[in-house]
């Protein structure tokens, strides 16, 4: 079956998200429903990852603070931002997750320099960064994973036009010394709809059509990688 795409007008509430993820990922495994992409933005909140220290989250009741199942540490979610929340069977696509979170950081490359931006990956560093004057190197895009049963959910998070000050509540995916931007604070205006557009021309360039899910797992894998 075709990968579907869902795009979200209205916030999303963050536990209305996961419920509809697990939901989803159950009828992926069994079958029932095709992999899914769900674009959406939520309230701000905070989240925190599977490796999350309770010593980042600097201002814990600036915003929502949720456990979240995927992997990683805190993280922002709010206005302006958008998520990506990737539903697929990595059983059809080689069962191999660290490949599966490379081509998440390759889709973000990609769409980004459909903005003129060069994306980049840092070793040692989650998520896709960008550098700025006098050396600074900022965060303009957050990944996050889960995968059960080898369907993926949770996924990623690009700044489109956040307010960035709400970062300051947490220490970004437990990374100090470094900051965060945007598209905006990089000088860009592109809307939501127009980064909505970049997503899904890159997606397949990195994530063609899935096999047939008959062959044997590779050694090594797990189920959870941040």
């Amino acid at each position: 079956m075709a990968i579907e795409w869902r795009v979200s007008d209205s916030s999303i509430e963050y536990p209305a998200a996961v419920a509809a993820m697990e939901e989803r990922v159950a009828a992926i495994r069994a079958g029932s429903a095709p992999e899914l992409v769900w674009l959406l933005e939520h309230p701000p909140l905070y989240t925190a990852g599977t490796s999350a220290r309770p010593e980042d989250l600097l201002q814990p009741n600036r915003f929502p603070v949720f456990a979240s199942g995927r992997g990683g540490q805190y993280t922002y979610h709010g206005p302006g931002q958008r998520v990506a929340y990737v539903m697929l069977d990595l059983k059809a696509r080689g069962a191999d997750i660290r490949a599966y979170v490379h081509g998440l950081e390759e889709w973000l490359i990609r769409t980004l320099a459909q903005f003129c931006v060069r994306g980049e990956r840092r070793d040692g560093r989650v998520g896709i960064w960008v550098e700025r004057e006098g050396g600074r190197e900022d965060k303009v895009a957050a990944i996050g994973v889960r995968v059960r049963h080898w369907v993926s959910f949770h996924g990623i998070a690009l700044n489109v036009e956040p307010d960035l000050s709400h970062f300051g509540g947490i220490v970004p995916c437990g990374i100090a010394g470094h900051g965060v931007t945007s598209l905006w604070d990089l000088g860009l205006t592109p809307t939501m709809a127009e980064v909505d557009t970049a997503l899904m021309a890159t997606f397949d360039e990195v994530f063609p059509a899935a096999q047939a899910a008959d062959a044997p797992l590779r050694p090594g894998t797990s189920e959870n990688q941040a």
